[in-house]
């Protein structure tokens, strides 16, 4: 038997059985659930009623996310599931749907943010690393017109503190807006502010469990 999204087969608010009157219909197919999983790009393009296309996801490694304060979009790497409010076996199996909150790579937002005000950003005070010290922005000379628009951008270069620590860790929590199933992309936002503290709550009581 196909998956098939009709409603005959169920019973009446009620309780008395529905009489069928027909057969399945083509319209009222359904087809298996994607279960988008992290991993190299695998995108299968299905055809769908009035030859249009989906785009089913079986694995995304990357997706555009955008940092809403600053009004900036960057594509990052998705590194891990950390919830989702419908269902735990969706984190546990690393499963990719929309509004599941992930953890992305850290570094294109630092490097837009470093190039930007001028200032570090998610850097630990007094690294000796080499390679840090060669990526700080902060050391490069500039022209002086170009140390007067920094100058300038530092009053708006205030970051969320939670946001601050998160850069520090080299992970950020984002959530994902699209669907991964439908259009074959893993695009989102960053959470900050409210929705940032609540489900940094979530995560908290989740991990007392």
């Amino acid at each position: 038997m196909g998956i098939s999204r009709d409603k005959w087969h169920k019973r009446r608010a009620t309780g008395g059985k529905r009489t069928p009157f027909r057969k399945k219909k083509k319209f009222e197919l359904g087809r298996p659930p994607a279960n988008t999983k992290i991993g190299g790009k695998r995108i299968h393009v299905v055809r769908v009623r009035g030859g249009n296309k989906k785009f089913r996801a079986l694995r995304l490694d990357t997706g555009n996310y955008s940092w809403g304060s600053e009004g900036v979009t960057r594509k990052s790497r998705i590194l891990d599931v950390v919830y989702n409010a419908s269902n735990n076996e969706l984190v546990r199996t690393k499963t990719l749907v929309k509004n599941c909150i992930i953890q992305v790579d850290c570094a294109p937002f630092r490097q837009w943010y470093e190039q930007h005000y001028g200032l570090p950003l998610g850097r630990k005070k007094g690294s000796t690393k080499k390679e840090e010290q060669e990526e700080d922005v902060t050391t490069k000379k500039h022209s002086p017109h170009v140390t007067k628009t920094l100058a300038a951008r530092k009053a708006t270069s205030k970051v969320d503190p939670h946001l601050e620590e998160q850069f520090l860790t080299g992970r950020l929590y984002a959530c994902v807006s699209s669907r991964p199933g439908q259009s074959g992309r893993g695009d989102g936002y960053l959470l900050e502010g409210r929705e940032l503290e609540f489900y940094l709550k979530k995560l908290k009581s989740k991990k007392a469990k």
